[in-house]
């Protein structure tokens, strides 16, 4: 059995600093909101290259607290439109719409899966605000082009940076090249927790000030509540565990571009197709999505592995447009459409969206897999009939 993702072999790799952290803070009695949590914020915003960081619950609450902290201070009102890749995880929407604000969503470029850049000033209206840009799959999204259009039309730029912890473009990570960045600590993330995590990272002192109370009840001192807000912080014992993790990191990502690079290199079966390969800086590849011709072929694809021992993921069957939470939304225009183009066999809007989400499939790429265990899914794949 090659396993997609083995967690508990990657926290063995380092299992004696992890308890020896994780006892510091059962011993100390403290924790919430203690020194570890200081200590981690402080390394995690010096790590990703921002002034500030504000541990938080996960990284649903991470993008939540961006966008309700903004609402706040008055930079976006309900209502607003934000930019957003249609084919993201729904952390992304969801975010978005608990905070009364409406979803834009914009069509990926099929060769990188990120963003399409020229489709999104189209999309641009007077309501629009901000833009989610998500650095999906470990991919950087970031270009200058999408610099240059935030900035013509003064657009808020919040980075979704569940999915890139170590990723950069040019000198800068990712999680420092927007206003503010949400981050996921989830276990399967490239830096994961032992449970959920997240955290805020941004140069704004104002905004960050905002965060921590909003994830604090809203409280900036005890039993004074200036914000409605929530309880949303990180734990000691997973702040403990994550700044263990967090110093292996780039090592950790390294062995994953191995693993790709391997994958890059000697996958060539006819049927499949690879997005565009970009510099290893600019990919710490928390997943390593391929596509088949169909859906069909995918599953197929998919069952064949499974029968040969080798566990495989699909990210993501539903688009967020077609999921149900979603079907009678105001905004969500873009379903019924999608219904209305498949029965006239003609394309959705959203047509790209709804093809990677049928032909995606995941293989196993972490910092405990083998080159061996790379060279057995190629030939298996390279030989599939």
């Amino acid at each position: 059995m090659i396993k997609f993702l083995d967690l508990q072999a990657i926290t063995a790799k380092y299992q004696d600093e992890i308890s020896e952290a994780v006892g510091r803070v059962v011993q100390s009695g403290w924790y919430l909101q203690g020194k570890a949590n200081a200590d981690f914020e402080a390394d995690y915003a010096r790590f990703i290259g921002s002034d500030y960081c504000v541990g938080c619950a996960n990284g649903l609450d991470a993008l939540i607290l961006i966008f309700r902290a903004y609402l706040e201070l008055g930079y976006l009102q309900p209502g607003d439109e934000v930019l957003v890749p249609a084919n993201t995880f729904i952390a992304s929407v969801l975010a978005i719409t608990e905070n009364n604000l409406k979803p834009v969503l914009v069509e990926p470029d099929p060769e990188t899966l990120q963003i399409d850049e020229t489709r999104m000033e189209a999309a641009i209206t007077p309501r629009t605000k901000a833009l989610c840009l998500v650095h999906l799959y470990g991919r950087n999204a970031y270009t200058q082009a999408i610099a240059a259009l935030c900035e013509q039309h003064h657009l808020l730029l919040v980075e979704d940076n569940a999915q890139a912890h170590g990723c950069r473009c040019g000198e800068l990570r990712t999680g420092a090249l927007g206003h503010a960045s949400g981050h996921s600590f989830y276990p399967g993330k490239n830096l994961g927790a032992l449970g959920d995590g997240g955290a805020v990272t941004t140069n704004d002192k104002a905004l960050a000030d905002t965060i921590r109370a909003l994830a604090n009840y809203g409280s900036q001192a005890k039993y004074v509540f200036k914000y409605a807000g929530r309880n949303s912080r990180l734990d000691e014992i997973q702040a403990a565990a994550l700044q263990v993790k967090l110093r292996h990191l780039e090592e950790d990502n390294a062995h994953r571009q191995a693993i790709a690079a391997y994958y890059y290199e000697h996958l060539n079966h006819p049927c499949l197709r690879l997005p565009r390969r970009l510099p290893d800086a600019e990919n710490v590849y928390h997943l390593f999505p391929i596509f088949l011709q169909t859906k069909a072929q995918r599953d197929s694809l998919q069952a064949y592995l499974t029968a040969q021992g080798v566990q495989t993921l699909i990210h993501y069957p539903i688009p967020p447009h077609l999921q149900e939470c979603y079907a009678k939304a105001p905004w969500n225009d873009y379903a019924a459409v999608a219904a209305t183009a498949h029965s006239a066999a003609q394309p959705s809007q959203l047509s790209i969206t709804e093809h990677l989400a049928d032909t995606e499939l995941s293989l196993p790429i972490s910092p405990v897999m083998s080159i061996q265990d790379a060279q057995i899914i190629v030939e298996l794949i390279n030989h599939w009939h």
